[in-house]
């Protein structure tokens, strides 16, 4: 069964970096994207990214703030987050699947879900 494992949420304050690892094993996807859902919100997409690397999409709210890479060798996927806003809280999710086509952006594209890793950026 494949699985996948997030790590590196914390506490950090407003201008900060962070960086997220996902972590997949069982399976290679096709591909893997980052969610987020704050207190009260409803999930929404954060970033994507293709096996090959060749396609990567990213929400409007954190174009040149966040990246999306790989590294197919270890099946991880990062997500590094610079100058971090207190709207950026929530429970950070990793998400796979083998959508291969469209802008990847709704949770339904996607069949396997980590457990999700909280970021609270707070001063």
């Amino acid at each position: 069964q494949p699985r996948l494992a997030e790590s590196g949420g914390g506490l950090v304050q407003p201008g900060d970096s962070l960086g997220l690892s996902c972590s997949a094993s069982g399976h290679v996807f096709v591909t893997t994207a980052w969610f987020r859902q704050a207190p009260g919100k409803e999930r929404e997409f954060v970033a994507a990214i293709g096996w090959r690397g060749g396609f990567i999409n990213y929400a409007d709210s954190i174009k040149g703030r966040f990246t999306i890479s790989r590294d197919n060798a270890k099946n991880t996927v990062y997500l590094q987050m610079n100058n971090l806003k207190s709207e950026d809280t929530a429970v950070y999710y990793c998400a796979a699947g083998g959508v291969f086509s469209g802008p990847r952006t709704h949770a339904g594209d996607y069949d396997h879900w980590g457990q999700g890793t909280q970021v609270t950026v707070s001063s």
